[in-house]
């Protein structure tokens, strides 16, 4: 994996205001259906029920990155405070849960086991509000007409970047992007840069059949400057069409072994709309997800 590396001039790219919109990119892989779910995996080929997206162009540099909310510790209303451990019990707990490769881990002076078992960064879902209409991706999607009110209208999307862009035949995208800072989550500096723990992103979109490719994920791996890329992800996969609609598609990447310097996970997806009588129909997403681990 190559280290961090400088932004590129960007002018052969269509501008994601205000700097770069990312073109599709990466290819879909393997599909498998679960109860009424689809599942895309990376693969060298492609798999049944998708089909190869249009030529993929690697964006020189991401969307200029919100700024990340102030983490919060995991909450658990109505019931009472757990014990805390001992400093000793805190860190046989943390590397029985997060079996680390080599079975111990350093940490810097300025970190506890004690605050870390509060905080538990790792093997948690770092983006906020991450079912901001809460779906249940076990269902088909529930049907929906066309609506006029808002997209924040529609469920808790706190902590979510949203903005539409236009297309052409009454078509547009919504994109939503969250920017999460690793340090304030928790990590640190000698973890990331030299055990490496895997960067897992994951999200849930609804077969709407309103376009041949109704959804896009875009990931980028910043280092602390939050503008130089060090590892990047992108992907429109495209279904086949088969099957019923309203299924859910999953599509994850891991990144591993990206090099030191990373500090920031730009997440940013766009789902595709078309304008109908009455109102918007959209393609809904669900469960999305960014995650650091030892093991997948």
């Amino acid at each position: 994996m190559r280290g961090p590396r400088a932004l590129q001039p960007v002018e052969a790219l269509r501008p994601l205001p205000p700097r770069v919109h990312p073109e599709p990119c990466g290819r879909a892989g393997t599909v498998t259906q679960t109860r009424a779910m689809e599942k895309v995996r990376e693969g060298p080929e492609l798999g049944s029920g998708m089909e190869e997206p249009a030529s993929p162009q690697e964006p020189a540099s991401p969307p200029p990155p919100p700024s990340p909310p102030s983490p919060a510790a995991p909450e658990t209303p109505g019931l009472p405070a757990p014990e805390s451990p001992t400093e000793a019990h805190a860190r046989q707990l943390l590397l029985q849960e997060w079996a680390p490769p080599r079975g111990s881990l350093e940490l810097p002076p300025r970190l506890t086991w004690k605050l870390l078992f509060l905080r538990r960064p790792l093997y948690r879902n770092l983006l906020r509000s991450p079912n901001p209409e809460g779906i249940n991706i076990y269902e088909p999607a529930p049907p929906t007409g066309p609506t006029q009110q808002p997209l924040e209208a529609l469920g808790n999307f706190r902590g979510w970047h949203i903005r539409t862009e236009k297309l052409q035949q009454n078509l547009s995208w919504t994109v939503k992007q969250q920017c999460v800072d690793l340090l304030a989550e928790g990590l640190w500096e000698e973890l990331l840069d030299d055990e490496q723990p895997r960067i897992t992103v994951m999200d849930w979109f609804e077969d709407s059949r309103l376009d041949a490719c109704v959804y896009e994920l875009h990931v980028w791996l910043l280092a602390a400057d939050r503008s130089t890329v060090i590892a990047q992800h992108h992907v429109a996969p495209r279904t086949s069409g088969r099957g019923p609609p309203g299924r859910w598609i999953q599509v994850s990447h891991v990144f591993r072994q990206y090099g030191p310097g990373v500090r920031f996970v730009h997440f940013l997806h766009k789902t595709k709309n078309r304008m109908e009588h009455g109102g918007l129909r959209r393609t809904r997403v669900t469960d999305s997800s960014v995650s650091v681990q030892f093991r997948e």
